[in-house]
């Protein structure tokens, strides 16, 4: 379903005082005109990234001049950030993650940027499409349970990884490439920064969900070898599963259409998912286009859907950790990701490249 129409608060967050961002960026108690250390942090954490982002408009041939214009978008939102440093009210602030982005995004689409990792998006989604089958036997080979279930989390770490608004990653990813099995193999020893996968295996082994809302992050192996195995174990399980995708382009985010498109390849002539049926299987647009999100603003059709849910799922270091890491649901809710920042990993007192499996249970 795609947005039409003005945002609204998701149904089923308990606002109590909701807030979107993790990391508390000032107090009450700080100088408004002065910046914070954690806000000086973080401004130079996107500044680190300007390289990165500069360098794959360069290289957008779908925009004239697009040299030009990379270098126009790297001066402006250096001039912001800067600005930022000066004085934390100017330019909407006092900054946080949602913030930093949304000024980021808006400086692109102003000189005339829309997509920039487009290309790395489809050539990641090509390659991922055509190992799928492949990570879904292995998955299925499994026969004990929990031990499957087990297999597909750390699929999704797996697929985590691939994010190129991480400016390690994307010099990393530029270099190598990722494997997906190899990161599989390769993930930071149990237990992790925060690991309740344990609660969760007790849960899974009682119970299913009537309806879950998956909040989905980036393209390639992340929404095709790590979420879209979940997803299909959860179909499996007769839970009707909604993936709600960004609406615009951010980083190599998946976007709604784009996420169409792939399901569309993956399904087989009888409209399955290698043998399961995907009639259950819905697709929305969160209305969002952010690599994070504000829950207190998604699409009017994404909220009808997930009114019901009994399961919300917030996945990705943007959605899941950096924001939305406390949110409070009505229903069951599990926030999973990898710490990719310093910053991140500081703050939560874990390891670069650690994860996140933060799983609350709400008594019926």
């Amino acid at each position: 379903m795609e947005s039409t129409g003005e945002l609204v608060e998701f149904p089923l967050l308990i606002d109590s005082n909701y807030r979107a961002c993790t990391i508390p960026y000032r107090f009450p108690s700080d100088n408004p005109r002065k910046p914070t250390q954690t806000e000086l942090a973080w401004i130079d954490l996107f500044l680190n990234s300007i390289p990165s982002f500069r360098k794959r408009a360069e290289s957008d041939e779908t925009v004239p001049d697009s040299h030009i214009k990379a270098e126009k978008f790297a001066q402006r939102y250096t001039e912001i950030l800067e600005d930022l440093k000066k004085d934390p009210e100017s330019h909407g602030g006092p900054p946080d993650c949602v913030l930093l982005c949304r000024l980021r995004e808006q400086v692109l689409r102003e000189v005339g940027f829309r997509d920039i990792f487009k290309k790395v998006k489809d050539e990641e989604n090509a390659k991922a499409v055509s190992l799928f089958e492949g990570v879904i036997r292995l998955n299925d080979a499994i026969e004990d349970g929990a031990k499957r279930v087990e297999n597909l989390i750390r699929g999704i770490f797996a697929g985590n990884i691939f994010d190129l608004g991480s400016a390690q990653l994307a010099e990393l990813f530029s270099k190598d490439g990722m494997s997906f099995l190899a990161s599989c193999q390769n993930l930071v020893p149990r237990p992790w920064v925060i690991d309740d996968l344990d609660a969760f295996m007790l849960r899974w082994g009682k119970k299913s969900w009537k309806k879950a809302v998956i909040f989905v992050d980036n393209s390639g192996a992340d929404i095709i070898l790590g979420i879209l195995p979940f997803a299909r174990e959860l179909l499996r399980r007769g839970t009707q599963v909604v993936l709600a995708a960004n609406e615009l382009p951010s980083i190599n985010d998946i976007t709604y259409p784009e996420l169409m498109e792939i399901i569309l390849k993956l399904k087989d002539e009888h409209g399955q998912l290698v043998g399961v049926n995907t009639s259950n299987l819905l697709i929305a647009s969160s209305g969002n286009d952010l690599p994070v999100i504000d829950l207190s603003g998604v699409s009017q059709e994404l909220a009808y859907l997930a009114s019901d849910a009994d399961l919300v799922i917030l996945e990705g270091m943007g959605r899941g950790i950096e924001t939305n890491l406390y949110a409070q649901f009505k229903c069951d809710s599990i926030k999973i990701g990898m710490v990719k920042h310093p910053e991140v990993a500081q703050f939560l007192g874990g390891r670069l490249y650690d994860c996140v499996f933060k799983y609350n249970e709400v008594s019926s």
